[in-house]
């Protein structure tokens, strides 16, 4: 006997639960019907499923991108140029003080006050040693720097050295405030570990950061 395939799709304007209920009926053979029925509640727990999905997707890629920029700028410094020697060519560019020095969007950013009182920052590449660019800043504070580094006789660039034992140095950084006034150095371990450190004017000793503990 020859079989017959008829699929009708009937819409019932029934109330099912809030939503409106949709009905598919298979005829196959005769008197062999199956009905399905499904609800726009149902459609609509599912579309909300999937957009928590790709939102959890979305926080762990923000987190693994967080974790990449510590580690990247870890490896940046230990397979090349360290915060000493980044210094040192900035001021070969640019005679005058080190500030400051940073690692910091896949280059070395240092800070110089030269003479006339005016500041320059130096982008270093941190796998060769270059200059990559530098420019004029305007900042009003070089009276307050020069009053913090009067008598003192350990530098950017010593600091930076001092700190290295304690770490790979990322970034150093003069604290002209207050009484404890000194060189700031930030170091990363191998793992990402960050650890900030005090390191003297005068005497190069180097100290955990009591903001630290």
């Amino acid at each position: 006997m020859k079989r017959n395939i008829v699929i009708a799709v009937v819409t019932a304007a029934a109330l099912v639960g809030g939503g409106t209920a949709t009905a598919l009926a298979v005829a196959g053979d005769d008197d062999d019907t199956t009905s399905v029925t499904r609800t726009d509640d149902d459609r609509d727990d599912r579309s909300e499923d999937r957009s928590d999905d790709r939102d959890d997707r979305g926080e762990d890629r923000s987190d693994d991108r967080d974790g990449d920029d510590d580690d990247g700028a870890v490896r940046a410094a230990a397979g090349g140029v360290t915060a000493a020697e980044a210094i040192t060519a900035a001021l070969k560019h640019t005679p005058g003080t080190a500030v400051s020095a940073e690692l910091d969007d896949g280059s070395w950013e240092v800070d110089v006050l030269a003479g006339g009182d005016t500041w320059h920052t130096v982008r270093i590449a941190p796998d060769s040693g270059k200059v990559l660019g530098a420019q004029k800043d305007d900042e009003d504070d070089a009276a307050e720097v020069r009053a913090a580094l009067k008598g003192a006789s350990v530098t950017a660039g010593d600091a930076a050295k001092a700190a290295a034992a304690k770490g790979t140095v990322v970034s150093v950084d003069l604290d002209d405030d207050g009484d404890d006034r000194g060189w700031e150095a930030e170091t990363r371990a191998s793992g990402g570990d960050q650890r900030d450190w005090s390191v003297g004017l005068t005497t190069a000793s180097v100290t955990a950061d009591r903001d630290d503990d």
